[in-house]
């Protein structure tokens, strides 16, 4: 049940964010609630090989790296998801900070974080 509400919370974010951010296009709320479970897969079998392979890199910028992994992550999502657009490497960047900051926020006032 915890994983459902944290789905559609995502997809209720990731719809909110695409109406307030220029550059983020999402066509409905499936489109949102794939987006979700496409980040989340994506986040939990491919996230953890870059972390390991750019562990120098992210060591020498004190974990900002990390943030480029994340951009990455949704510029995949993009590539992988019909009806999901961002126009650009700095949009994803933008749009996957916002989007995990009112996640943590959600999730806090729902009682569901980690």
């Amino acid at each position: 049940m915890k994983l459902l509400l944290r789905l559609l919370v995502t997809a209720a974010l990731v719809l909110l964010l695409s109406n307030l951010l220029t550059g983020v296009v999402v066509t409905s709320f499936g489109t949102a609630v794939i987006v979700a479970v496409v980040l989340g897969l994506l986040n939990v079998f491919i996230k953890p090989i870059l972390v390991v392979l750019t562990l120098p890199v992210t060591v020498v910028t004190l974990g900002l790296f990390l943030l480029v992994i994340n951009a990455l992550m949704i510029l995949a999502c993009t590539k992988i998801v019909g009806g999901f657009a961002v126009d650009s490497f700095w949009t994803a960047l933008i749009f996957s900070v916002i989007l995990s900051i009112l996640q943590s926020i959600t999730y806090k006032i729902l009682g569901d974080d980690k």
